[in-house]
């Protein structure tokens, strides 16, 4: 079972936030994180973020092993376009819209064995 992070709105076009995910699909979330900040472009910040949260999620929500953590999936879709408007010549006014890009990452991994305490162990034998 995969666990998922989703980073809504982020306020770039897809296409360019699609070329910085192209480098950490199906790594490691410790090699995407270092990938990651070491690139030199605007959405590799957003990329990260969501990255990260995935990792976090994994490990802390779902009892995961951070250690063994890879980005199974990975996909950029297009959000809500803000339209806006711009000032040109002869006291007219053009459209044009502002594209927003949506992350989706999905993480796998190895579980965490669960120990059971003393105490548990003696409430279920009751």
């Amino acid at each position: 079972m995969a666990v998922k992070a989703v980073y809504n709105g982020v306020r770039m076009s897809p296409r360019k936030v699609d070329v910085v995910a192209a480098l950490v699909r199906g790594r490691t979330v410790a090699d995407a994180v270092t990938i990651l900040d070491h690139t030199p472009r605007r959405a590799a910040q957003a990329v990260k973020k969501a990255v990260v949260s995935a990792g976090a999620n994994a490990e802390h929500n779902h009892n995961y092993k951070p250690d063994t953590l890879y980005i199974s999936e990975i996909s950029i879709t297009p959000g809500v376009r803000y339209k806006r408007y711009r000032a040109a010549a002869r006291g007219r006014a053009l459209k044009f819209q502002r594209a927003t890009s949506q992350i989706r990452v999905l993480v796998d991994g190895d579980k965490r064995v669960v120990k059971k305490t003393a105490a548990a162990a003696d409430g279920e034998s009751k």
